[in-house]
């Protein structure tokens, strides 16, 4: 349940509230907190005894055939001559060599690569001979359409599975309809909080209603966000469109286009074309004494909508509330309003020729949102209420994204394109994201981050990238081919020099909100430069970062449910935890990529959570090392939550190691050729 979720970087005056209460009596949380809210408290874990001296630590989802593959070996000694060996099914080795020396030290533990090569496909288990022996777990190898479709179609439940409303689809997880009353929620500005993120006083009416139904949960809770959906759908359908093959209606058994239809009409719900005002929330994530949030329960979505009766306590449980993003035609948080462009833009160019009324609704609402964005922002960006559970700070990349979408609607449209547009020249988006790509690069927080909900520069620059070559390579551009790839590079290379310190070689802290997911996200852009530049170290690097996720790494632990061997089965998700198993066993929430290693493991317990471990202990507890945690516990929000945007990078990952190399033509979306004239870059 998403209480607070802190990211990477976030300034400490932002994370000083997130102070954690030790054995505070439950009436003085009441007073300080509100009715039913609950704090957190830091559990440092002191590693244990094991029984082994050594582990193998694997990618558990496999690795790809003819490929450079690497494990790692953590031992509590020296492995000065130890050697390993490759095993297939039957027992015999296929490979075997030299231990190598140390690539550094994780906790106790010495960390050793273990690095081979095999062609054929199979299942195989390594084993360390030597002064402390070790084996792993089995694991496949095989090509990459054969390792990663499973993934993807998991990734593809998870999104199933987290649809709020009437069109909700039955799984072993998900029995009945939740939350039918959003359908007419009434609308209130945004709630003024104290300190603590407490709402002072109650929710202010406008006197206004919004169908608010459908939608993606956020997390593990059921609240809704325009600012997390925009960023799962820019992503979704950049993948619908680049990967048809792998996420469309040709895949075999990962079909997103029913999926990007679905959180398209929420995000057409939340805004309202005619008046130009736009909804950013559905539901309440903090109260106060007299107001119960979606944080105080832990309960099924379908009890939502009589939840406690008449009680006046839930009424915003039963009615959920809309928030305002601001006043009929005014300004929107640039945010937003970039992310939100991008996904209508990109709605008008995936659905123009299979529902062309659809489409040209989408790209009229791109159009106008895009215009309303507010390019001098000051204070907080809007992104959720209270804003420190989503405390975003970069705007730039957005509308660089939304323009680049924007111009590639114009130009795949061109001569079907709905009447009545403010822009019908794609020059002119072309140029708007130049410039905003350029204030990126030249801003206060270029290459400071990688493709995830807070910077969107790693796709958003591949994409202009692609859109100048579309253009011809016209001069007079605030930025050129070269100028996106250096600043990709530059990430890249920022998450190398992090990888460097780090035993498993991983590109993020471990230590750090948000790890698993920025891992997926890292994968994407390494995928995206070795596209652009023809580098196959770039690929390498994406199949090692996807490796970290999937259990090499110092816990033996995949990240994401249902994928690899071992898994979180104890995730903070209220339908998993109720419904689901605890062991790991059917029915669980597969693909659920959850927040991963952390600084700390957070407690908390609520009335009506299924106690997961059951017997209670922390088997990863041995491994934690070097300023990172992590808990396979239902109270730990803080490792074990899954979210949609937390996701969202993975199903991109195992699209391009499917693909490749991305099936949008762009020879094929321009009439006259890649390299075509635009008509003027100017907008007439």
């Amino acid at each position: 349940m998403t209480m607070v979720r802190w990211r990477s970087g976030e300034p400490v005056d932002r994370i000083a509230r997130r102070i954690m209460l030790v054995s505070m009596p439950r009436d003085l949380c009441k007073r300080l907190a509100g009715a039913g809210t609950w704090f957190f408290i830091l559990v440092v874990f002191i590693p244990t005894a094991r029984a082994a001296n050594a582990y193998i630590r694997v990618n558990q989802i496999g690795y790809e055939s003819g490929q450079s593959m690497r494990a790692y070996l953590m031992s509590l000694g020296s492995e000065a001559g130890a050697a390993f060996r490759l095993l297939n099914a039957d027992g015999n080795a296929v490979y075997n060599a030299p231990i190598g020396s140390s690539l550094g030290a994780w906790g106790a533990y010495s960390v050793y690569a273990l690095d081979f090569t095999v062609s054929k496909t199979g299942t195989y288990t390594l084993d360390v001979t030597g002064p402390i022996p070790a084996a792993s777990p089995a694991f496949p190898i095989n090509t990459a359409a054969g390792l990663y479709s499973g993934a993807l179609g998991n990734a593809l439940y998870f999104y199933e599975n987290e649809r709020d409303g009437a069109n909700f689809i039955p799984t072993a997880l998900r029995s009945a309809a939740g939350h039918l009353n959003d359908a007419n929620a009434a609308v209130y500005l945004t709630p003024i909080f104290d300190s603590n993120d407490n709402i002072i006083g109650d929710l202010q009416p406008t006197g206004g209603m919004v169908n608010g139904a459908g939608g993606w949960w956020d997390a593990g809770d059921y609240l809704k966000f325009v600012e997390t959906t925009s960023y799962t759908q820019a992503l979704l359908l950049t993948g619908l469109r680049d990967f048809p093959a792998q996420m469309g209606a040709h895949s075999s058994g990962s079909n997103f286009m029913g999926e990007a239809k679905f959180g398209l009409d929420w995000l057409q719900h939340m805004w309202d074309d005619g008046s130009r005002t736009l909804y950013y929330q559905i539901g309440i994530g903090t109260g106060n004494a007299t107001i119960a949030s979606d944080h105080d329960l832990w309960r099924l979505p379908q009890v939502d909508d009589t939840y406690g009766g008449s009680d006046a306590l839930y009424r915003y449980i039963r009615n959920r509330p809309a928030f305002l993003a601001g006043a009929a035609g005014s300004p929107i948080s640039p945010n937003l309003a970039g992310r939100l462009a991008a996904d209508f833009a990109e709605c008008f160019q995936i659905f123009r020729t299979i529902n062309p009324s659809y489409a040209n609704q989408c790209l009229v609402s791109a159009e106008h949102i895009f215009d309303l964005a507010n390019t001098s922002p000051v204070g907080n960006l809007l992104t959720v209420a209270p804003f420190d559970f989503y405390p975003e700070t970069e705007w730039r990349d957005d509308l660089e994204l939304g323009a680049t979408e924007l111009y590639f609607a114009l130009t795949v449209g061109r001569g079907k394109l709905p009447p009545g547009l403010p822009h019908s020249n794609p020059g002119f988006y072309l140029q708007a994201a130049a410039q905003w790509a350029h204030a990126y690069i030249t801003g206060p927080n270029d290459a400071a981050d990688t493709l995830n909900l807070y910077d969107v520069s790693g796709l958003a620059h591949f994409e202009l990238y692609r859109a100048i070559g579309l253009a011809g390579n016209p001069t007079g551009l605030a930025v050129s081919q070269s100028d996106l790839l250096n600043d990709l590079e530059k990430q890249l290379a920022n998450a190398s020099a992090q990888a460097a310190t780090d035993p498993f070689g991983f590109g993020f802290p471990w230590n750090a909100y948000d790890s698993a997911t920025h891992g997926a996200g890292l994968a994407v852009m390494a995928r995206e430069v070795a596209y652009l530049t023809g580098n196959a170290s770039y690929a390498e690097d994406a199949r090692r970062w996807l490796g970290n996720i999937m259990g090499a790494n110092g816990w033996g632990s995949s990240f994401i449910v249902g994928d690899g061997t071992t898994f979180p089965e104890c995730m903070q998700h209220q339908v998993a935890n109720i419904v689901g198993s605890l062991d790991g066993t059917t029915p669980i929430l597969r693909g659920a990529l959850v927040e991963g290693p952390n600084s700390f493991a957070a407690t908390g317990f609520l009335t009506g959570m299924r106690t997961c471990p059951a017997g209670g202990g922390d088997e990863f507890a041995p491994f934690n090392a070097n300023g990172a945690v992590f808990k396979d516990k239902v109270e730990s929000y803080s490792t074990v939550e899954p979210a949609i945007d937390l996701t969202a990078p993975s199903f991109l990952m195992f699209a391009w190691s499917i693909g490749g190399s991305p099936a949008f033509a762009l020879d094929a979306v321009a009439p006259q050729g890649i390299h075509a004239p635009l008509p003027e870059l100017s907008e007439r």
